[in-house]
């Protein structure tokens, strides 16, 4: 008589998890900065971010309530990567804070400019219903300030998606 099959004991995985079955959410998103002070200057002072004891003179990391937002200087973060540090123009990202009405999304626009962004579109009425501008950080990185009357925000202000 034939043994049977034995089961697998694999574990179903996503394919850039260690974890059986995890949730695929980044935890860091790092921007490479031309000058770490002055990104951390505009960050914490300008935008009124925290950074973390974990920063140093090298690295800058930032909470964000969930998603670590890192400071590192954009040449060794593109050697780190094994990419050219030369780039110019939109790279194909940008990074996005929701808030909860209109009027928070008008004062945050204001205090980012204040803080020495360069606003790239003023806030107005977004086609698929909401509203939203952008501003550029001070290395270009592009962020979009979005009311979005389709989604809840906690009460920390994070996104609770429609499941």
């Amino acid at each position: 008589m034939a043994k049977p099959a034995k089961k697998s004991a694999r574990v179903a995985r996503r394919p850039w998890s260690t974890k059986p079955a995890a949730s695929p959410r980044p935890t860091v998103v790092t921007l490479g900065v031309s000058d770490l002070a002055r990104s951390r200057r505009f960050y914490c002072d300008g935008l009124g971010f925290s950074a973390s004891s974990a920063s140093n003179d090298h690295i800058v990391f930032l909470d964000t309530g969930g998603v670590v937002l890192a400071l590192y200087p954009r040449d060794l973060l593109a050697k780190d990567a094994q990419v050219s540090p030369k780039g110019s123009g939109f790279g194909g990202i940008t990074v996005a804070r929701n808030v909860g009405a209109k009027a928070e999304l008008d004062a945050a626009l204001e205090a980012a400019r204040m803080a020495g962004a360069k606003i790239l579109k003023l806030a107005q009425e977004a086609f698929w219903g909401g509203y939203s501008g952008y501003f550029a950080d001070p290395d270009g990185h592009p962020w979009e300030v979005t009311y979005n009357p389709h989604w809840k925000l906690d009460a920390a202000g994070r996104v609770v998606l429609p499941r």
